[in-house]
Order: C-alpha cells, then sequence, then structure tokens
C-alpha cells in the first residue's frame, strides 16, 4: 500500500460541484486528497477545483454524466491521465422531482434509475479493477433516507437509492479481502439545490420543507458540511474496518 497516511491519494467525486458533493470535495481536499470534481456542470466543478486549489490543495474539474456510461469512461481517463489511479470513490450525483408513482411514466422512471442507480455501478465498475491491483479503496455511495423508511412522491428515487445500498453492501462482500471497504451515507433532508428545485416543482414548496423539517427530531434539515463529514471519515485510512455499513445523517429521522 502506497502512501501509508493517505496523503496524495486520488480520489474522485460525481455531483461534486455544488451541494454535497462540493462539501465533500473540500472535505477531502483538506483531508490531503487531490481529487478529481466530477459534474455535468463545468463551470460549478472548475469552481470547487478552483477553491480547492487556492487553499493549497490539488483538484482539477472533470465533466461527467453518471447516466451517460462513455462520458463516465471518458471522465474517469481524464482523471486518471492529470492525477493518477482512483482510489477513494463518492457517488454523490443524484436526481429527483416530486411526482405520485401514478403520474409518472418510464421515460421518467429512466432517467431516475440512470443517474441515480446505474450511475453508481458505472464508475465502480470503472474504478474496481484498479483498486484490486493496487489493494486499497474506499467506496462511499451516498444514497437517502427516503431509501431506508419511504418517502411519498418518491417511489422510483427511493427505490433507485435502496438499490444503491444492496449493490454497496455485494460489492463490500466481494473484495473486502482487497483492502477496499464500501459503504453508504444516507442524509435526510438537506439543504441543497436538489431539494429546492424538488419542492418548488410543487405548489407548496415551503409548505414541503416546513414538514420536512418538523419531521426530523432535531427540528431542522440538515446542512451539506454536516454530510460530507460522515462521507470524508468512511473515506479515511482509519475507516478500514468499517465496510457494508449503511450511515443515516438525517438529525435522528431514521434511527437504526
Amino acid at each position: 500500500m502506497s502512501d501509508p497516511d493517505g496523503t496524495g491519494r486520488v480520489a474522485l467525486v460525481t455531483g461534486g460541484g455544488g451541494g454535497i458533493g462540493r462539501e465533500i470535495c473540500l472535505g477531502l481536499a483538506r483531508d490531503g486528497r487531490r481529487v478529481a470534481v466530477a459534474d455535468l456542470r463545468v463551470p460549478e466543478a472548475t469552481e470547487t477545483a478552483t477553491a480547492i486549489n487556492g487553499e493549497g490543495g490539488t483538484a482539477i474539474a472533470v465533466e461527467m454524466d453518471v447516466a451517460d456510461s462513455d462520458a463516465v469512461t471518458q471522465g474517469l481517463l481524464t482523471a486518471v491521465d492529470e492525477l493518477g489511479p482512483v482510489e477513494v470513490l463518492v457517488n454523490c450525483a443524484g436526481w429527483d422531482v416530486l411526482h405520485p408513482f401514478v403520474t409518472t411514466d418510464e421515460d421518467f422512471w429512466d432517467r431516475v434509475i440512470e443517474i441515480n442507480y446505474k450511475g453508481p455501478l458505472r464508475t465502480t465498475h470503472g474504478c474496481l479493477p484498479a483498486m484490486i491491483e493496487t489493494g486499497f479503496g474506499r467506496i462511499v455511495n451516498v444514497s437517502s433516507d427516503a431509501a431506508r423508511v419511504g418517502s411519498s412522491g418518491e417511489a422510483v428515487y427511493a427505490g433507485a437509492k435502496g438499490g444503491v445500498i444492496a449493490f454497496t453492501k455485494t460489492i463490500a462482500r466481494e473484495v473486502a479481502r482487497r483492502g477496499i471497504t464500501a459503504n453508504v451515507v444516507c442524509p435526510g433532508p438537506t439543504d441543497t439545490r436538489l431539494l429546492a428545485e424538488i419542492a418548488s416543482a410543487t405548489d407548496t414548496s415551503d409548505k414541503i420543507i416546513g414538514a420536512m423539517a418538523r419531521a426530523v427530531p432535531m427540528k431542522r434539515i440538515g446542512q451539506p458540511h454536516e454530510v460530507a463529514a460522515a462521507v470524508v471519515f468512511l473515506c479515511s485510512e482509519e475507516a478500514g474496518y468499517i465496510t457494508g455499513q449503511t450511515l443515516s445523517v438525517s438529525g435522528g429521522l431514521t434511527m437504526a
């Protein structure tokens, strides 16, 4: 294993341009990782990378649409060419819109599944062989508390995120003896653009966010840096004996 303290390891974070993903990128960089900020929104990925470099870290922006296999392959090649093999993978890219299930159609199902479920499959499939070869890896997939308890209006999203949990546990078993861990972090309602977009697609956005906050025992929605802290820990050298676990960061919304 190179770099026993983890300084200089290469991390790739999907959805790294904003929200929780941005905070994860910043946290990993502060922990000594060189970060590939992967995002469909290139200007935002570039801004995150610039912020990291401005703090004395090392980061690059990588254009990546996790719903497109060719785009994922090209993005991974760019990251490896510029930084080296990816040893830390965080899948944070996600998308949803609130709809009662009976009003959705297969085009909507496909988009939710392509981004939220098949996205992590694509990136993991691309990164895992090199992790196995080097004998080190950290994979953290960002799911959702919706996957653990269900969420009205998010049937397909909750199902896809539930699939991420099962997928991650299976990968953890398959590579447990290879120096690779795989874990899941499940945010509860968190103050991100995605939450705002989901809520604004309805006629009662303020009521929806207020109801979410009231459902949380702490009576508030989370902040991106609070979720990122859990992810950064699970990516650390110290978390080497933690694998196949699902951790909710949700103010007590889910207690299990």
